[in-house]
């Protein structure tokens, strides 16, 4: 049961902090003790009210034991209006001056990374940006070299093997090529065959098949009309033109190269970063002659040389982030179209003449003929299947449009002179 007693102070001091809260409205801030407490009794009470009053001049008071400092929420204007100031990231996107700051080093770093990870590519000198580093590149292609070796276990050829031995061979030609094209010393390993076996022997007596050049289907090709072309190599002339005096190689130093064939009728091949090639049977059996097996493997070491890998991986970032823009104003599905129709596929078909042109030069650097080459990407077209729309809707373009820009680029040119002089026993080195 309350007393009037009891309940007279509290009631004294709600009058008096109504009192204050009107002459404060009237006359300037707030105090921060709104009253002196009347009795013992209401102490905890005007606490609790001039913490309140604090907090309503847009102060935040708290204990000094715990380390905080008051500090103000709110800025006035020109009427003496107060408003909340505003947090987060609004808060230095309106000050002009740290604006500046962030786009200016932000522009800074991006130019940066940009021109500290440019290198140029063989042969074309085309400057192409790529942002994974030589390492990590090597360190991907040996793992996927390991999970290769451990998918097709059992069905990789012995080290003894003719075909093994055949392939291996190619390509130590191909790689001799290599170092002779890049004109400055690399230490590197010949290509070991990589299976269980501890190496191979190799007869002087072994000998390339006969090259076979086909003049009468050279010349048809020649006849060719520029103006049916889908792709064109006027832009390997301009980087020629324009680019760097010295191409970047120092991706191919200490590699340690291995072959390994793999007996699956699957018609292809590829070369990991870190110098591992992997020819399959099915590509034997469509190509039993040395040069075309060389054009196929001097087209896939043209992809290492150029580090189409990490080039890739770099563009596959870019494009991803572009996509994400994207979503926000078109449908997923329309944007993944575009990017892949517009950017993507355009580029990796740009990657393939590349590694065409380049792997031109070292087929005939290593003595074989390279008027085979267009020969066998138009056989290659014919065996995967040809498309109307293959130069505009695959990775790679038609085998009918790489063997006509063969044919027809300065490079078969540069190639024919590298091999004439090469068969009279004279080595063109440099020519990378």
């Amino acid at each position: 049961m309350f007393s009037p007693k009891r309940t007279k102070p509290f009631c004294d001091s709600i009058r008096k902090l109504a009192t204050q809260f009107t002459k404060s409205a009237n006359s300037g801030p707030i105090a921060r003790a709104p009253f002196e407490p009347p009795s013992s009794g209401s102490s905890s009470i005007s606490s609790r009210f001039g913490v309140f009053s604090g907090r309503l001049r847009g102060e935040t008071s708290t204990s000094k034991g715990f380390g905080f400092v008051s500090r103000r929420n709110y800025y006035s204007d020109g009427r003496q209006v107060r408003h909340f100031r505003p947090r987060g990231y609004k808060r230095w996107i309106q000050n002009p001056r740290t604006v500046f700051i962030v786009v200016v080093v932000g522009i800074g770093g991006a130019i940066t990374i940009y021109y500290g990870n440019l290198e140029t590519v063989p042969y074309t000198k085309r400057k192409h940006f790529v942002i994974l580093s030589r390492d990590v590149e090597r360190r991907l292609g040996e793992a996927e070299f390991q999970k290769i070796k451990a998918s097709f276990k059992g069905k990789i050829l012995p080290a003894i093997h003719p075909d093994s031995i055949r392939v291996r061979l190619i390509a130590k030609d191909i790689i001799e090529a290599l170092q002779r094209g890049l004109s400055h010393e690399h230490v590197w390993s010949d290509p070991g065959y990589s299976s269980d076996g501890h190496g191979i022997v190799v007869h002087d007596g072994m000998k390339q098949d006969t090259i076979m050049a086909l003049k009468g289907d050279v010349e048809a090709i020649e006849n060719w009309r520029k103006e049916d072309e889908v792709l064109d190599d006027r832009w390997v002339k301009d980087s020629r033109r324009k680019g760097g005096k010295h191409p970047t190689t120092q991706h191919l130093e200490g590699l340690k190269w291995e072959v390994l064939v793999v007996n699956e009728p699957v018609v292809n091949a590829f070369c990991l970063p870190g110098g591992k090639i992997v020819v399959f049977t099915g590509l034997l059996q469509h190509f039993r002659t040395d040069p075309e097996i060389a054009t196929i493997i001097g087209h896939e070491v043209g992809h290492a040389v150029a580090r189409h890998a990490a080039e890739q991986i770099t563009k596959n970032l870019w494009l991803t982030i572009l996509q994400l823009i994207l979503y926000q104003f078109i449908m997923p599905d329309i944007a993944n179209a575009m990017s892949s129709l517009l950017l993507r596929l355009p580029f990796s078909r740009k990657m393939e003449i590349e590694a065409d042109y380049i792997g031109l030069l070292l087929i005939a650097s290593a003595g074989y003929d390279p008027r085979v080459a267009p020969m066998v990407y138009e056989k290659l077209g014919k065996i995967t299947g040809e498309s109307a729309l293959r130069d505009y809707l695959s990775t790679h373009p038609s085998g009918k449009t790489r063997a006509k820009l063969l044919a027809q680029a300065q490079v078969m040119e540069e190639a024919m002179n590298i091999y004439r002089e090469v068969i009279a026993g004279r080595a063109i080195e440099g020519f990378l």
